[in-house]
């Protein structure tokens, strides 16, 4: 019977309270202190009291100010960013924002507005943003003028507007970007345009049922970029652009629009403007031949995603000047179809997304001399002994993307062919590598290596030998031998990295040393695994980490390794079954110290005692020294074991003097 009651006087004597300290009130969520705040969806009529007087960001959406005035915010003198979307705001009184001299942002998204004093935006001294979304306005003369001199971007999307025409004493000069898309405009004139006073403007005019444009009510008007995205008829468009300038024109259409397919007739209007960049995403093209591309022969970008193409038609000539052609979702079987000598200064190619399953060929690309970028993912390639032959004669290549391919061989030196290789994307491919030695060897350039989900065998050492310039490595998703991260390990050949990602590999453990070689690394994460606390043992030789141990199998850490925590940067160790009694106390104090420390604290909880489940281990208080009830039994057992002890002397004195 003893242990049992000696256990029980030890659990009695040291019995802990443990309480957590909580909060039911709905209050903003501080982003940065003093200065950045959260108020969204709190059901509030006010600003709350408790907002200091020094916040420069504020985020107040989805509340209830059916009317603001010079009162509302006079408070908050020092705002930047100010969003009321969706406050059901119906007026805007007079000098509303008088003492906001610093206001750069004003969103009023999604408010039903009735009025807008003359005199609602004075105050701030350079107001370069404001949002006026989806809020009813019809007519431009609505909008306040007064002190709008430094706009920059003003955005009316989702409103009733029917003419673009500004009022003559609207401050159009400094405007970037102007969004009219999805409104009531139906017609263009060059009075509507001559309102317009800026230049390389970015004007967005998406999902507007243009039927017509006044000839030249684009003469001689330069644009950073125009959208007339969704329109039914093309060569309307193209028409009223003669003799304007503009860097970037997408002319794409929607899955839900009414369009014409393109012919090269439709087309001719882009001869009779410059224009470097344009998209024509989604349309279908009639009657496609080398003639259809008579008018991009100045283009630097072309982008013809989705336009269910598959083929380029051969004979294209004069595209000399093209740098980047986007090919995404359509209907190529062979990389050889889309003819790539008829683009020889193509510098960036991107065909990912395939409707079908896209076969690599040989030397396909190799007329592109000068490609440094090239995107192959999401076509399901099959390639068993990649990558030499596609990539022929790519020597300048920089990026290459191969990602969600279904199955890819490599040899030794499989990437030969592009030795300046500084970005390679292999994630979510079956990867089979058929050498003993790295088919990395000769990328001394390679910055950046994706091996997520490749189903590689992580345990072999020489994977990634002659990848000296290595920064950053993705092994996400593969698995190491019996989930053991040793000291002798493929890392080791890598010692310049600076980002390590290593979450979802299903590690159990990592040995001490594993981690000895990489003195430059600044992020670690070992997210989704299921290591314990023993593993933190291998971080000692690292400081300053973002280091994400989130989803493991952490419960208790010891005192003897928060050193090794305090010498990193930044630590997440939310959704791990920490344990939240006395065995952990010390690691829990070092807990609250250093919640600056500390990344997602929202999701870090206690998984035991089932008191604490779900608490927040920032709200844990733990009284771990002897309660009152435990000195009461400690007076008694010392009692007790006096009065054993007096009786114990008197029964070996009486022994021993009978035995005399």
């Amino acid at each position: 019977m003893a242990p049992p009651v000696s256990c029980l006087l030890v659990a009695v004597l040291f019995s802990a309270s443990y309480k957590a300290t909580t909060s039911s009130d709905q209050t903003c969520m501080e982003k940065e202190a003093n200065k950045i705040y959260n108020c969204e969806n709190l059901g509030l009529r006010e600003i709350p009291g408790t907002l200091p007087n020094t916040t420069e960001f504020l985020e107040f959406s989805f509340n209830f100010l059916p009317a603001i005035q010079s009162t509302t915010f006079c408070r908050l003198t020092n705002l930047i960013f100010l969003d009321l979307t969706r406050c059901q705001i119906n007026w805007i009184h007079e000098d509303t924002f008088q003492s906001h001299h610093q206001l750069d942002t004003l969103v009023l998204t999604g408010n039903p507005l009735i009025f807008m004093a003359e005199t609602s935006l004075l105050g701030p001294r350079a107001l370069k943003h404001l949002f006026l979304i989806q809020t009813g306005i019809s007519n431009l003369e609505f909008i306040p003028v007064h002190n709008l001199e430094n706009l920059e971007s003003l955005y009316l999307g989702s409103n009733h507007i029917s003419s673009m025409k500004f009022p003559g004493n609207f401050p159009t000069q400094n405007l970037k970007v102007l969004d009219f898309q999805n409104n009531a405009l139906h017609f263009l004139s060059r009075e509507d345009l001559n309102t317009l006073g800026a230049t390389n403007l970015s004007l967005n005019l998406d999902s507007n049922d243009i039927k017509g444009m006044e000839p030249g009510a684009f003469h001689a008007k330069v644009f950073q970029s125009l959208r007339f995205g969704g329109m039914l008829d093309v060569s309307v468009i193209l028409k009223g652009l003669q003799n304007s300038t503009t860097r970037s024109l997408w002319l794409g259409t929607y899955e839900d629009t009414e369009s014409q397919d393109l012919t090269p007739a439709m087309l001719e209007g882009l001869c009779e403007m410059s224009v470097e960049s344009i998209s024509l995403r989604k349309y279908h093209f009639s009657d496609l031949s080398a003639t259809t591309f008579q008018c991009f022969t100045p283009l630097r970008e072309l982008d013809l995603t989705a336009t269910h193409l598959r083929e380029l038609p051969s004979g294209i000539q004069g595209m000399n000047s093209l740098r980047k052609l986007v090919l995404n979702v359509n209907h190529f079987e062979q990389l050889c179809q889309i003819n790539a000598a008829s683009f020889p200064a193509l510098t960036d190619l991107s065909i990912k997304g395939n409707l079908g399953v896209l076969d690599l060929g040989a030397g396909c690309l190799e007329k592109l001399a000068n490609l440094q970028r090239l995107d192959l993912s999401h076509n399901g390639i099959k390639a068993s002994d990649c990558c030499n032959l596609p990539l022929k004669s790519l020597h300048h290549l920089q990026y290459l993307n191969l990602s969600y391919a279904v199955s890819i061989g490599l040899r030794r030196q499989a990437f030969q062919e592009s030795p300046k290789l500084e970005v390679l994307d292999l994630a979510f491919t079956h990867l089979t590598v058929m050498a003993s030695q790295s088919p990395f060897q000769n990328l001394p350039l390679l910055q950046v290596l994706n091996l997520s989900h490749c189903l590689l065998d992580a345990s072999n050492q020489h994977l990634l030998e002659g990848l000296e310039g290595l920064r950053h490595l993705n092994l996400q998703g593969n698995r190491f031998q019996d989930g053991r991260l040793s000291k002798t390990n493929l890392l080791q050949t890598v010692a310049g990295l600076e980002v390590l990602i290593l979450s979802s590999c299903e590690l159990l453990s990592i040995e001490q040393q594993a981690f000895h070689s990489l003195g430059n690394v600044t992020r670690i994460d070992l997210s989704h695994n299921s290591l314990t606390e023993n593993s933190i043992d291998a971080l000692g030789y690292l400081k300053g980490l973002y280091l994400n141990l989130a989803t493991n199998s952490i419960q208790i850490i010891p005192p003897r390794l928060l050193p090794i925590l305090s010498q990193q940067s930044t630590i997440n160790l939310s959704h791990n079954p920490l344990d939240c009694t006395c065995s952990n106390v010390r690691f829990i104090t070092w807990y609250r110290e250093n919640l600056h420390k500390l990344e997602d604290v929202e999701e870090t909880v206690c998984a035991n005692p089932p008191s604490l489940r779900g608490v927040k281990l920032s709200e844990v208080e733990l009284s771990c020294g002897i309660t009152a009830v435990g000195i009461f039994f400690l007076v008694v057992f010392l009692f007790l074991f006096t009065i054993l002890l007096i009786f114990a002397v008197k029964f070996l004195l009486r022994w021993k003097y009978q035995h005399i």
